[in-house]
């Protein structure tokens, strides 16, 4: 059975940092994409970052260019995101999420993306 825990989200101060953690379990962990997304009420699920666990290559979002960083421990089955310079326009719930379909492509599409974690709450402050 897939299954991918986050950590990390919180409540942090505009121009602070927080690092989310994904920890999975129940597949191959470094033979896919990680991706996470974040959905703010009222809106759409959105990509933020991808990376593949295979050969590490990374996608990052415009909004989040230069701020965020995604990273892979592969001996650990975890994904990271750190997360700078936050903005309140960074507070959602942050999923990660798991796409079966490529190896090596870390694209940023919801509907690319086969199992989802529960969430973790990220607040911004201004």
């Amino acid at each position: 059975e897939v299954q991918l825990v986050e950590s990390g989200g919180g409540l942090v101060q505009a121009g602070g940092s927080l690092r989310l953690s994904c920890a999975a379990s129940g597949f191959t962990f470094g033979d896919w994409v990680i991706g996470w997304f974040r959905q703010a009420p009222g809106k759409e699920r959105e990509g933020v970052s991808g990376i593949s666990t295979s050969d590490g290559s990374t996608n990052y979002a415009d909004s989040v260019k230069g701020r965020f960083t995604i990273s892979s421990d592969n001996a650990k089955n975890t994904v990271y995101l750190q997360m700078n310079s936050l903005e309140a326009e960074d507070t959602s719930v942050y999923y990660c999420a798991a796409n079966f379909g490529t190896q090596v492509v870390p694209g940023l599409s919801r509907h690319e993306f086969d199992d989802w974690g529960q969430g973790t709450q990220v607040t911004v402050s201004s």
